[in-house]
């Protein structure tokens, strides 16, 4: 059964985020990302994670205004010193959290030139932080109008292209479920270069249970696969976060 993590950026929301890592170590989860932990100290995180026994998996590259603000910046021709200087922000917080991986978040662009930008960006970043695991996450355009990473076979183009080991994709269920129909079959063509998971019911992108995706069916596949990364739930609870947990398994 895959180690299941919690991502305290939606889930717990009803207390203050340092509370949220015990009530995920109550609930069963192993593991915490948060998205954007920029305006907490770290140190105050890092102390509340390792008194919870969890381990944080994940956070995100800035942007430092989420509400409303950009969705990054390593895809836009123009803003790379911007994207570098968030990079290494990024990184300091994820050396205090002894993070596991940091998603670097492309942006909203159309611009001919993203494709190269991104590249250019990402092999910065893989060769400044060789040691940090990093990855790229497909995001589908009506959640996020205008996202640039918006097509799994690109995404896997520029893994390959850059072939650095320290860079692998991050497989968010939801989002491969809205682009292709199939998050099933998405997970099986691209399992090799998956580092990280998330989940969520589809549609709706509430508790991973009914709906479209079969979720007993894919973490079967997950442990057939071989996979040994982390499944984390990232996802809007439709109640209180402890009354819709009947999904993740126990034991």
């Amino acid at each position: 059964m895959p180690r299941f993590a919690a991502n305290l950026t939606k889930l717990f929301t009803e207390m203050p985020i340092e509370n949220r890592f015990s009530a995920a170590a109550e609930a069963g989860f192993t593991g915490a990302e948060i998205l954007f932990p920029y305006d907490i100290p770290a140190a105050k995180l890092a102390r509340a994670a390792i008194a919870a026994g969890l381990e944080i998996v994940l956070i995100n590259t800035p942007p430092p205004n989420w509400a409303g603000g950009p969705r990054g910046f390593a895809a836009i021709p123009g803003l790379e010193e911007r994207f570098r200087h968030d990079f290494d922000r990024a990184l300091r917080f994820a050396r205090a959290l002894r993070a596991r991986h940091i998603h670097v978040m492309a942006g909203a662009t159309q611009d001919p030139a993203a494709r190269t930008t991104f590249v250019e960006n990402l092999t910065w970043a893989t060769e400044r932080a060789p040691h940090a695991s990093l990855t790229i996450e497909v995001i589908n355009r009506t959640d996020m109008p205008g996202y640039y990473l918006s097509d799994f076979e690109l995404a896997a183009g520029i893994i390959a292209e850059i072939g650095a080991p320290n860079l692998g994709l991050q497989f968010d269920t939801y989002h491969a479920q809205a682009i292709t129909g199939d998050a099933m079959e998405c997970w099986r063509k691209h399992a090799p270069i998956i580092r990280h998971v998330q989940i969520a019911g589809y549609p709706g992108r509430h508790e991973p249970a009914g709906g479209e995706i079969d979720y007993p069916a894919f973490f079967a596949a997950l442990d057939a696969s071989g996979y040994r990364g982390w499944v984390s739930a990232e996802y809007d609870p439709e109640h209180l976060t402890e009354n819709g947990l009947g999904w993740l398994p126990r034991g």
